[in-house]
């Protein structure tokens, strides 16, 4: 069988937030598989904020998009052609081969997924890269110890709802989200089980994370950088961690901003920023999976999705949520017919 598909393609380097002409949606037809390979339909895209990154043409720990190629980034489809023995027809597997309707490749790179004790999405979000992130900078990175104020910035985001319920079963004694809007604050104290919320578009983060611990924070995880993580740096304890896992603050950003100010207070309070990416930590999704899907299945943890529908809408859901726009984790879902 052969079939059309369409893709998304980046054609020019974004000069500070990406505009719709600098992407194309492109229609190819793609051939049956060879040996080895398999055809697979998705059904769900994800969006994440790394693929900013990956818009410039520089060197990273993952290489930039290819202008006129199309993009990719994590999907979970089913297999409606194989070529590959272990693989075959009707398996749901989760793969890179993102921003796309079809996936021609071949069977090594696909992952086959269990939807019988998740939704097939889950393995884009809470039990994959998404809660791996979270679970891994929450118990590697900087780790929480029984009686730990923590502080998680993008709180109401992917990898920011699910670290919070994480840090409260590692024994935290308080969890500190910051979220934009009274709606989404509300929803971190009343959903996501956070003990307090701070609404940063209210701004004076200092002022605002000293009221919500007085007592100083020891772990910060840092979604969104810039002035969330100059407030953390204030607001730390002694010994205090810091898993750097995002900064979204500043991706749009066409020149560099200036590091944060209170950066030297590192130095008297011995505090530990580490920089973190998922693929260092793979090695505990199995660990992560096995706890967190017995936790979805009874209700104990919670993992909000947004969700937009078609392939047209790839592009407004990741603006969409660069913006902030989502609440959980920013999911496209394919409808096909037949």
């Amino acid at each position: 069988m052969t079939v059309d598909s369409r893709e998304w393609r980046l054609i020019a380097r974004p000069f500070g937030e990406p505009k719709p002409g600098d992407f194309e949606l492109a229609t190819v037809t793609l051939p049956e598989p060879g040996p080895g390979q398999v055809l697979v339909r998705n059904d769900w895209l994800s969006v994440d904020p790394y693929m900013r990154g990956r818009m410039n043409d520089v060197e990273s720990y993952i290489p930039p998009f290819v202008l006129g190629e199309a993009m990719t980034g994590g999907a979970v489809g089913t297999v409606v052609a194989s070529a590959a023995d272990d693989v075959p027809v009707g398996t749901v597997v989760s793969h890179f081969y993102g921003w796309r309707e079809y996936a021609l490749l071949d069977g090594a790179a696909v992952q086959v997924v269990n939807a019988e004790i998740a939704p097939a999405q889950a393995y884009l979000g809470v039990l994959g890269t998404t809660g791996i992130t979270a679970y891994a900078g929450l118990t590697e990175v900087a780790p929480v110890k029984e009686g730990d104020v923590v502080f998680i910035s993008g709180a109401a985001g992917a990898v920011g709802s699910i670290a919070g319920q994480v840090a409260k079963r590692l024994g935290a004694s308080k969890v500190i989200g910051s979220a934009g809007g009274p709606a989404k604050t509300a929803r971190l104290l009343n959903e996501f089980g956070f003990d307090a919320a701070i609404d940063y578009r209210e701004g004076d983060l200092v002022g605002q994370l000293a009221i919500a611990a007085p007592e100083g924070i020891d772990v910060y995880f840092d979604n969104v950088g810039g002035d969330h993580l100059d407030a953390a740096l204030v607001a730390m304890n002694r010994y205090g961690r810091i898993a750097l896992c995002g900064a979204i603050s500043v991706y749009n950003d066409t020149e560099l901003a200036p590091g944060p100010a209170h950066l030297p207070l590192a130095i008297g309070k011995r505090i530990n920023l580490r920089g973190m990416n998922v693929s260092d930590h793979l090695h505990q999704a199995p660990e992560w999976i096995g706890q967190a899907a017995g936790w979805l299945a009874d209700g104990s943890l919670r993992a909000e999705e947004t969700v937009v529908d078609g392939i047209e809408q790839t592009l407004d859901a990741f603006t969409a949520m660069m913006s902030g726009a989502n609440t959980g984790k920013m999911l496209v879902r394919l409808p096909h017919n037949g």
